[in-house]
């Protein structure tokens, strides 16, 4: 990431035509919300006086409380590229929201995960690196405009053109990101018809949570240039596999260096990283609301379709919850593979870097790796090996939230409150709504 001051900001602003500036914040459902602003107004903002009514928007105020503040982040400043206008360029600052006093605010997801990022350098690591590997789906628009539930193609896993439709649409947007200064690792057909990934270089945990809104911003606004909407629905399509956020981290010591590889250790793991590997699993059923937030995210969490069900890590068994890539050293990470996109990023990782911490500082008692094949158990068997399952609804994963005091913690008092009422009323309208499965199941046989 570029580092700009705000004379800098001015300048370039001037310089390349740039005449109009979202400034943009993050709410707790995850959305990007934006504030406009003309270029004249761009110093104001650069000093964050602007201000917006934080009551209009989803879990921020009460009414009487909603004057709100944008204090741009500076090194946030890009020019989106993909925004053509006849009448000059467009920018954009990811902010923080302050209130009138000068304070961050408890509705902030951004300014939470910096708070509980505080701790995590008390305890002497100098941040969290993080990796994600965001999965989308293409869905083709008709001429009307409307999203229609065709997909691109029939292609499966790394797959080429013709067989993969989707090509085009995917090298466009990894140029663009290019464009935009990600460095891009990878990108490919997945495993469903119309299902793609793209990977891009690891990231501090504030930096990554910024890039992987960028990233979605990116993804759905070329995809609409080439015709198609991309989603991030966990499972748009009933049986087949769902999209994941498989979320790669690894924590760095004061001198930047990666706490969790031990050349001594016979799987090169320090015991930093099995401690904090024990904090994940001991509460992640408690995030699991926060990490897999949607009705929908838990049509994905279901056996058979490479997604992780049961509460287990492994080195190479892919059927566990938490993988350890082959790759050691500078590398050596965990990978999270429950997390799925419709996850609000900083609020994921808000409580994930907490619940790995609290393995670390309690010094919890280790949980040994799996290497079976758990999909090939019975529920008796896992039992057996003290493997439990992930929640199986939006439900269940509220109401294990509610339990978990140290994931409440992570969130804040305001934040969890809010979350939690949003998500009680999503599950209440998925609960009382009469589905075409029951129509077509019960209208004839009842």
């Amino acid at each position: 990431m570029a580092k700009y001051t705000k004379e800098e900001i001015l300048r370039i602003a001037k310089e390349e035509n740039v005449r109009y500036i979202r400034l943009m914040f993050t709410d707790i459902n995850g959305t990007i919300k934006s504030v406009e602003i003309p270029l004249g107004r761009l110093e104001t903002a650069l000093d964050g006086k602007v201000m917006f009514d934080g009551s209009s928007i989803e879990g921020f105020v009460r009414i009487m409380e909603a004057d709100m503040y944008l204090r741009p982040d500076y090194n946030t400043w890009l020019i989106l590229n993909w925004e053509e206008t006849s009448y000059g360029k467009v920018a954009r600052l990811i902010c923080d929201v302050y209130t009138p006093d000068g304070k961050a605010s408890d509705a902030d997801p951004r300014s939470n995960l910096k708070r509980v990022a505080a701790k995590m350098e008390k305890l002497g690591f100098s941040t969290l690196n993080i990796g994600f590997e965001p999965e989308f789906f293409l869905f083709k628009i008709n001429e009307k405009g409307e999203i229609t539930m065709d997909v691109t193609d029939n292609g499966g896993y790394f797959d080429l053109s013709p067989i993969d439709g989707a090509s085009d649409c995917r090298r466009d947007i990894v140029l663009e990101l290019e464009n935009i200064g990600f460095t891009m690792e990878a990108s490919h057909h997945e495993v469903a018809p119309g299902q793609n990934e793209i990977n891009f270089q690891f990231s501090n945990i504030v930096e990554a949570c910024d890039n992987v809104q960028t990233f979605k911003l990116v993804v759905k606004n070329i995809a609409r240039r080439h015709g198609l909407h991309a989603t991030f629905m966990p499972k748009p399509i009933a049986k087949i596999n769902g999209s994941g956020m498989h979320t790669n981290c690894s924590l760095a010591d004061a001198k930047g260096n990666n706490s969790f590889y031990d050349p001594l250790d016979p799987m090169g793991l320090s015991h930093i990283c099995r401690q904090w590997l024990t904090g994940i699993l001991t509460h992640s059923r408690g995030f699991c609301a926060v990490t897999n937030p949607t009705v929908n995210s838990y049509k994905r969490l279901v056996p058979g379709y490479e997604a992780p069900c049961y509460v287990s890590w492994s080195e190479h068994n892919r059927s566990v919850m938490v993988r350890i890539p082959a790759t050691r050293g500078k590398t050596t990470r965990t990978e999270i593979r429950s997390v799925d996109t419709a996850a609000n990023p900083y609020l994921a990782m808000a409580v994930i870097l907490a619940a790995g911490l609290d393995g670390i500082e309690r010094n919890l008692p280790l949980i040994a790796p799996i290497n079976e094949n758990l999909f090939e158990k019975t529920a008796a068997e896992r039992a057996a090996l003290g493997v439990y399952n992930l929640p199986e609804d939006l439900k269940e994963a509220v109401d294990e939230l509610k339990k978990d005091e140290l994931i409440v913690e992570a969130l804040g008092k305001h934040i969890f409150e809010k979350f939690v009422e949003l998500k009680i009323k999503e599950w209440d309208d998925f609960r009382t709504t009469v589905t075409e499965w029951e129509i077509k199941k019960y209208m004839k046989l009842i």
